[in-house]
């Protein structure tokens, strides 16, 4: 497989979401990931690209199942990416950001438990777990620890995954039935982290 030539819907998609991280500070100028699936296929951020400013070079496709030589040229998570897909055939797209808050909460424990009443009620009550790991780049460790943590949907959710893990030092993977689902997940997870910092403070 080559670089991917986007539709239009998937490269404008990518591009909203990977402003909208860049904007609202989870990412640095080159950091996090994004992908989705679209039967056999994961189209994935390209190793190295700006997520504030993709290009539709940036997004490379690589197969579910096996290897290509387009892997070279994807992001240094594609393992963990993959692994999420293999394992879970409901999840459509996948999010992975550094988000700051996110981050200095899985300093603080090993589960984080939202305050507000939005994480609460999309989480079902379940803590976000924190995951630790040796190597925590582009890891099989990762791979398999983000794996068995995420999955979207009822039936997910019924097997004890949930749609949002912390690698400890790392930050977010979130997983959704699609990537915009996914972003959400993280969205509303640094929110809730930054309540958590704030009400330590304030105590």
């Amino acid at each position: 497989m080559q670089s991917a030539s986007p539709s239009p819907d998937r490269y404008t998609r990518f591009a909203e979401i990977g402003r909208d991280l860049f904007l609202s500070g989870q990412i640095t100028s080159h950091g996090g990931n994004l992908s989705e699936r679209e039967d056999d296929t994961i189209y994935i951020t390209r190793t190295g690209s700006q997520l504030g400013r993709l290009r539709a070079g940036d997004i490379v496709a690589v197969p579910v199942e096996g290897f290509a030589g387009s892997d070279a040229g994807a992001s240094s998570e594609l393992v963990v990416h993959r692994a999420i897909y293999r394992a879970n055939p409901e999840v459509g797209g996948v999010c992975h950001a550094h988000s700051m808050s996110a981050v200095l909460c899985a300093l603080l424990g090993d589960k984080v438990e939202p305050l507000d009443s939005e994480a609460r009620f999309l989480l079902g009550g379940a803590p976000v777990p924190v995951l630790e790991a040796v190597q925590t780049i582009g890891s099989e460790q990762v791979a398999e620890l983000m794996s068995e943590a995420l999955g979207a949907g009822d039936g997910a959710k019924a097997a004890g995954k949930v749609p949002v893990a912390i690698l400890r030092g790392h930050g977010p993977f979130a997983a959704g039935a699609t990537l915009e689902d996914a972003y959400r997940w993280v969205s509303v997870l640094e929110y809730s982290c930054k309540l958590i910092l704030r009400a330590r403070q304030l105590a």
